[in-house]
């Protein structure tokens, strides 16, 4: 963004989930739910002024909801809204991140800054403090819809475009060829999928990268019940 590149490493944000970032004069804040392998990105510039955001301990559909220090309205990650509070029911306008490792994320942008462990607090960012949850079929906290067809923690990429939805399952897209153009509503998409590195990425006709979600299968399904879901040939 604006010419800088940036990494944000799940083993820091396992512990802090949110980081309130500046790139030029844009301001981003940078979160991620462990529960749901969601890494989102937010414009923070309300008309004019910048939102903080920080974590409030508080989950809806396993999902962490944030607050913004300004108002402390209550924010759901996932579907980007507030839920209580001055702001209840605006959205935050998303930007696009990948979801990938260090080794793909430096080759592509060699010159990227990465987020220091020199963080002003005392944590062992060897140790994932999730453990082995990733690859259980556990959900720790209820959700409102729970998903089938797929293993819960299964990762998918999902594009919620002008009222419509539709998820992409990793293990559906190690079946295609890569590169798969689709459809959500009325719009083309375009979806790119690296199988060794475990990164997919979202485009438009145009081929502008779209603000998509990497996340667990049940995550994403809770909050689109109706989507719909790619399966390979």
């Amino acid at each position: 963004m604006n010419g800088e590149a940036r990494a944000y490493p799940l083993n820091i944000m396992n512990w802090h989930k949110i980081v309130n970032d500046r790139f030029g004069d844009d301001w981003v804040a940078v979160t991620y739910c462990p529960l749901c392998f969601s890494g989102m990105a937010f414009d923070a510039d309300n008309d004019g002024d910048r939102m903080l955001f920080g974590v409030s301990g508080l989950l809806y559909n396993s999902d962490v909801l944030m607050f913004d220090r300004a108002s402390e309205s209550l924010w759901s990650q996932i579907s980007a809204t507030a839920i209580t509070g001055p702001h209840r029911g605006d959205t935050l306008e998303a930007v696009p991140l990948a979801n990938t490792t260090w080794g793909a994320w430096r080759e592509q942008h060699p010159e990227s800054a990465v987020l220091s462990r020199d963080t002003g607090y005392r944590r062992d960012y060897d140790r994932d403090p999730y453990g082995a949850y990733a690859e259980s079929r556990e959900i720790m906290f209820p959700v409102e819809f729970r998903a089938r067809g797929y293993h819960p923690k299964e990762r998918v990429i999902g594009l919620d475009l002008d009222g419509a939805q539709k998820a992409w399952p990793f293990v559906e897209l190690r079946q295609a060829d890569g590169r798969i153009e689709d459809r959500v509503g009325e719009r083309t998409v375009l979806i790119e999928f690296d199988d060794a590195t475990d990164t997919a990425t979202a485009y438009d006709a145009d081929g502008r990268e779209l603000a998509s979600l990497t996340a667990y299968w049940f995550a994403w399904y809770a909050f689109h019940p109706e989507t719909a879901v790619f399966v390979a040939d």
